[in-house]
This record gives C-alpha cells, structure tokens and sequence, in this order.
C-alpha cells in the first residue's frame, strides 16, 4: 500500500491564497469606507495637511526668546490656530461672493457660451453647428446652477470641521512623543517609527510649501494678465488658477482653459482670445515647469504615471477635493512603503528614480539634524 507524502509547499501556498484573499476583504472594506466616509475624512485629510504646514514654523517660533523670555508652546500654537481660522473664514467669504457674483450672469453666458462654440464649428457645416447646439441643450444648466448655490452651506460645514480637527491635533501635539514611547517600548522600534513620521512630515510640509507658494504667485500673475485684458470674472478665475495648480498636470490646463473660454464669449473676436491664450499659458508653463520643479528639488521624486494613476483613483472616491488631495497621500504612502521591506518594490514603482535619490535627500537631512 504506497504512503502519501506530505508536502510542506501546499502549506505555504494555501497561506499566501489565504493572505491574498483577506487582503483584497480588508482592501474591499477600506474603499468601501473611503467612499462611505468622505464627509468627515476629506476635512480630516485637509486638517492634516494643515498642521503638517504650520507645525513645524510652530516649532520655529516656539524655539525662538527675546533674552529670557521665550514663547509658550500654547501660545504659539493658539497663534496658528488663529490664523488659520480667520485665513479658512476670509477663504470662504471671497469663495462665496464669487459663486454669487457668477451665478447672477450664469444663464446669459451660457447662451452666449452656446453660440461662441458653436461659431468655432460653423466651417464644418450647418448639421455640425445644429449637432452642437444640441448637445449644449442636453446639459442641465440650471441642475449646475442650483448644485453650486448648494455647495456654499456645505463649505461651511466642511471649513468649521477642519478648524476644529487642526484646533484638536495642535491640542495633541504636545503628547505625540509621549503616545509613541508608549506604543512601541522598545527604543530601537520607536526612533524608526519618529524617522518615517519626520520623513513624512518633512516631505509634505516641504511639498505644500512650495505649492502654496508657486500657486499663490501664479494666481497673481493670471489676474493681473486678466484684468490687463479686461476679463470678466478675473477675481473668480485667479482664486481658480490658485486651487487648480495643486492638482499636477491636469490642473494647470484647466486653469489655462477657463479664461479662454470666458474670453470666447465676452470676446466677438479670435485675436484678443488667441493672445489671452498665448499669455496665459506662457505664465503656467514658466511657473509650473520651471520655478515649481526648481524649488521642489529632489525631495518629491514620484513616478509621472503614478501620479496620474494616483489623481484618477482619489478623483474617483472624492471628486475635485481627491486630487487636490492625491499627491500628499502618495507622499505618504510611497514613503511608509519605502520602510516597510515587503512594501518596498511597491515604493520603488511609485517613485521616478528607484528611491535612490529620495533616500539620499532624507539621509543628507538626518545628517544636518
């Protein structure tokens, strides 16, 4: 009678089946929660961020005395608080006098917005113009409307949650060393914890840094342009142009489109459109492929196609706010994963240059501290 044998690599495969198998249930449930969860998380996220860009000027000012007197850690933390809420509160007053101020000459401009692209097919022939203009037909434009006057109250809502998360992390900033001794006892484990949360914070406050910065000054460039042009909406569009350059890529062709559109309208001709055009995008170009990648340096070294995959993931789960959101989260990952020896192929395809140059940015960092 012939004896079966054991064989100890079915036990191994029936165990990377069974980790594949809760793996994708735990990955299932997470982006069932993203999805489910957004009211709260997107707010929670932007909190974060938040506190990732003030807490370390905090830090700045906290170390700073005038002879023996030194800044309270309270009272520096109180100071951003501060300015964040009264900077998110003015945000939300410019934001909301703009949508009110568009959508009192909405419907005439999307007449008028009709006809302009419809002219710009008129050399394809008459069925192609009709084709047009029934396609702009089809669109709900007082369905847009009314989901913008809307979307006021919900901004409100969502700018007193972030007020309210940054207000509760500057709380617990204090006891964030004293939480991490106590999670991970041992010395050794708890300074790897500290160097991937440093490099994380590091890496993000940098990257929103320099994006404020490049935005800000982009927006100011765009508005100047714009009123030298005569723009209507060119208050509206700059504060656009200041949003839409935190998506990468896509974002700045947005912010170059929307003048030209406008300008198709208020403009019966193709000249002054064509050289609002041209100027415009002169202006992204030279601030979002050469000063931005300037200041950005080495520290963000991420795949181009990641980010675009990236955008398309958190564009999908949560709308405008995701992409906005989506580059700092895959910061986050890529570096968590980077420390992380099963999850470090996975970084390596996140990132441009195989995280070498990454690595060397973070070694040279720990170095200077």
């Amino acid at each position: 009678m012939t004896k079966s044998r054991f064989d100890p690599s079915s036990l191994g495969s029936s165990s990377r089946a069974v980790s594949w198998f809760l793996g994708t249930i735990v990955a299932a449930i997470v982006l069932v929660l993203l999805v489910q969860a957004r009211f709260f998380l997107i707010p929670l996220a932007i909190a974060i961020l938040l506190f990732s860009l003030t807490s370390a000027m905090i830090g700045t000012i906290a170390r700073l005395h005038f002879g023996s007197l030194r800044i309270p850690n309270w009272l520096a933390s109180a100071t951003a608080v501060s300015l964040i809420t009264a900077m998110l509160l003015a945000l939300f007053g410019i934001v909301s006098s703009q949508i009110d101020a568009v959508l009192t000459v909405a419907p005439t401009y999307a007449e008028r917005g009709q006809e302009a692209v419809a002219a710009l097919f008129a050399w394809l022939g008459d069925d192609v113009v009709e084709g047009v203009l029934g396609a702009f037909q089809d669109i709900n434009i007082s369905a847009w409307l009314r989901a913008a006057a809307g979307s006021a109250g919900n901004l409100l809502v969502a700018i007193i949650l972030v007020i309210l998360y940054v207000g509760f992390l500057f709380a617990e900033r204090p006891w964030f060393e004293v939480k991490l001794s106590m999670l991970f006892p041992d010395s050794k484990q708890a300074r790897h914890i500290s160097q991937v949360v440093s490099s994380i914070s590091r890496s993000v406050h940098h990257y929103m840094l320099v994006k404020t910065a490049v935005s800000a000054v982009t927006g100011l460039v765009v508005y100047g342009i714009l009123l030298t042009f005569g723009l209507d909406f060119a208050e509206a569009l700059a504060i656009l142009t200041f949003v839409l350059n935190f998506i990468p890529n896509l974002g700045s062709i947005v912010a170059t489109t929307l003048p030209m559109l406008v300008a198709l309208v208020q403009f019966e001709s193709l000249p002054p459109v064509i050289a609002l055009l041209a100027v415009v995008g002169t202006a992204q170009f030279l601030l979002g492929n050469v000063a931005d990648p300037m200041l950005m340096g080495r520290t963000l070294q991420m795949s181009s196609f990641a980010i675009v995959i990236s955008l398309t993931f958190w564009g999908a789960i949560w709308g405008p706010v995701g992409m906005f959101l989506a580059v700092p989260i895959m910061v986050m990952v890529m570096i968590v994963c980077s420390h992380i020896p099963s999850l470090r192929a996975f970084a390596i395809l996140l990132s441009r240059g195989g995280l070498r140059m990454t690595e060397e940015k973070e070694a040279d960092q720990d170095v200077r501290e």
